[in-house]
């Protein structure tokens, strides 16, 4: 019997954090991606590893986790940096099932200083990675964010963007995330 079959197949969920920067502050070294998978289905599995790399196939980096814990967020990720990423699970035994799929993440440097227009609107000046698409993101709680946009770094890496809706609003804060 395979290890894979003991453990089950895992499947890696998602990759969808990125810590953008507002009001034109840079944060370096603050890029992190947050990521979630299945359940091993297996009674066995003690815990996850979770292995990640700037190579497909070649995971330089193991963050081991015990339990039922199924989400990780990785932090201090490079911008410009292409990282690929999968997990196992294993047993006490040391059984260690076959990878989940890989799934890639590309942190970008994205600023946007933001300036407010003499009809009160926000107008945010976005900075990125050439060709990268990104979605620009609103909210007034920091909790509840609501894609507003979604655009196209140009081959200068800086596009202007105005928030109509933004004097609708008493308070109102932007963030951006890499789109698919």
């Amino acid at each position: 019997m395979s290890v894979s079959t003991v453990l089950g197949g895992i499947l890696l969920l998602a990759l969808l954090h990125h810590s953008g920067a507002a009001f034109g502050a840079t944060l370096p070294g603050t890029n992190s991606a947050s990521l979630a998978w299945d359940k091993s289905p297996s009674t066995n599995v003690t815990g996850y590893r979770l292995h990640y790399g700037a190579a497909s196939g070649n995971y330089t980096n193991i963050v081991a986790m015990t339990g039922n814990q199924t989400t990780n967020t990785v932090r201090g990720l490079v911008s410009g940096v292409r990282y690929f990423f999968v997990v196992t699970a294993y047993t006490a035994s040391g059984l260690q099932s076959d990878p989940s799929n890989e799934i890639s993440f590309v942190p970008s440097p994205s600023t946007f200083p933001i300036s407010i227009t003499t009809t009160n609107r926000a107008s945010l000046t976005v900075r990125g990675l050439a060709g990268q698409r990104y979605s620009i993101q609103a909210t007034q709680d920091s909790i509840n964010w609501t894609v507003i946009a979604t655009v196209t770094m140009g081959a200068g890496g800086s596009l202007n963007f105005t928030d109509p809706n933004a004097a609708s609003y008493s308070m109102r804060f932007y963030r951006t995330q890499p789109a698919p």
